[in-house]
């Protein structure tokens, strides 16, 4: 197995355990052990390590080393403005691109989302959907910046949300995809706009 692609593996067994809180903030990340766990060399873990930083999820410090990074209130304010301007744009170019199959895997992705039992499967499921619906804008460097975005706002929500959420419809999927459905793509992208931030609001409480 290559150094990258173990490096993928050691990033993504972290991302996930930053999202969900397992690896809490300031909690420092060592090399050697994390080597030891993935039973490697240090070459792939300092790959993760840096791809982690790249995303937001960890900080490098002088003779500290890396830590996973603090959530910070006003990283999220940012995050959903960014996300409300590029989800919208690539949805403007997915929308009339959507084949029916398109339709119909995200047709189950949400209720795969309004299934979900608890809030670590809900976020994963819902991130899931937003990524579906917007894939067929088929532009690789907007899709990778927003699933970062994703990834940064999924921390805030798993860490703010836990005591609020319940399982519930998401009558703002169903209605995108009816409009999706109706290639009403500019209504489309309008509602997505007020659910990211009505969202992402939940998330600053």
């Amino acid at each position: 197995m290559s150094n990258a692609t173990v490096a993928n593996r050691i990033y993504a067994d972290l991302s996930e355990k930053i999202i969900r809180g397992t690896l809490p903030p300031g909690e420092k990340l060592r090399q050697d052990h994390i080597a030891r766990a993935f039973d490697t060399s240090h070459v792939p873990v300092r790959e993760a390590l840096l791809k982690l930083e790249a995303h937001g999820l960890a900080i490098s410090q002088p003779r500290r080393g890396t830590r996973v990074s603090e959530l910070d209130p006003a990283e999220l304010r940012e995050i959903t403005d960014m996300r409300a301007a590029l989800e919208v744009l690539a949805l403007q170019h997915a929308g009339m691109a959507m084949t029916s199959a398109d339709l119909h895997k995200a047709e189950e992705a949400r209720k795969a989302c309004d299934a979900a039992e608890d809030l670590p499967t809900w976020e994963a499921k819902n991130r899931a959907f937003h990524r579906i619906i917007l894939a067929p804008c088929r532009m690789p460097r907007l899709l990778a910046t927003i699933d970062d975005l994703h990834i940064a706002s999924a921390r805030h929500l798993l860490a703010n949300w836990q005591s609020g959420w319940i399982q519930r419809e998401d009558k703002d999927h169903a209605a995108i995809l009816v409009l999706l459905r109706r290639r009403d793509v500019g209504a489309a992208c309008e509602l997505l706009r007020r659910h990211l931030r009505k969202t992402d609001r939940i998330a600053l409480r």
